[in-house]
């Protein structure tokens, strides 16, 4: 009877976390994909809350929640994406949050690589394709195009080049070769070795990289998605974003 009991006691205590646990979408920044990809397993074992990412340029992103797409959290490269769901109340209030900080860097091939050291290199006519994120929807293309009109190279660089769909795309296509460098943010770069940096953009001197995370107000999951929100500032978190290079938002 005692060990019939038991059993029964186990059961209940299974099938209601297996109740309360949450399947959440999460839309995010491809440059995050590896870090969050790490935190999923971690998150679920803690929490029983299943975590499923659609990563990709952030202005794409935005877009498809603009268009109805379904899904509860929301990690931007920039503040400006979030700033449009904000603006059009998409957002579920006070869930928004700054999580992290990334650099802007340059990247070359590792082995014979293009001769750049400096930004005034890439307007040099032996350098002829330069790979970006898309200014319009890729906020790493956006920050580029930013920081090189800041310095008045933007019409001698940005007419050499790339255009493309997210950092990651950036970051490919340096390493095949496709472009003889491309603009990424520091965090890509340290994860391939067919890169190497060649320009390291100064932190007091580049844009201000910064990551938003907030609950969309469309979640069937509040609770669980602002338990996850929360969760990305949080030390077990923070020590997963650090080992891939992130830094602190202050």
């Amino acid at each position: 009877m005692e060990v019939r009991l038991f059993f029964s006691i186990a059961t209940a205590a299974l099938l209601a976390v297996g109740a309360s646990a949450a399947e959440l979408t999460v839309f995010a920044a491809a440059s995050l994909s590896d870090a969050l990809t790490g935190i999923a397993p971690a998150y679920k074992k803690a929490t029983g809350d299943t975590l499923r990412f659609n990563f990709g340029a952030s202005g794409a992103l935005v877009r498809q929640i603009k268009e109805g797409a379904p899904a509860d959290v929301i990690v931007s490269a920039d503040e400006l994406r979030v700033d449009q769901l904000e603006k059009a109340g998409l957002l579920l209030p006070g869930t928004r949050r700054t999580i992290l900080a990334n650099q802007l860097v340059v990247i070359v091939a590792a082995e014979n690589g293009a001769n750049v050291s400096s930004l005034g290199d890439l307007a040099k006519a032996d350098l002829r394709r330069v790979a970006i994120g898309e200014p319009a929807t890729v906020p790493v293309g956006t920050y580029t195009k930013e920081y090189l009109g800041k310095l008045g190279l933007w019409t001698a660089v940005g007419g050499k080049s790339v255009p493309l769909d997210n950092v990651r795309a950036v970051l490919a296509a340096v390493e095949a070769g496709n472009a003889e460098a491309g603009f990424v943010y520091r965090t890509d770069a340290l994860i391939s070795k067919k890169v190497r940096i060649a320009v390291l953009v100064p932190l007091a001197e580049g844009p201000k990289i910064t990551y938003p995370a907030a609950v969309l107000a469309g979640t069937k999951s509040p609770e669980a998605a602002k338990s996850f929100a929360a969760y990305l500032s949080g030390a077990d978190a923070q020590a997963v974003f650090a080992k891939y290079g992130f830094l602190q938002p202050n």
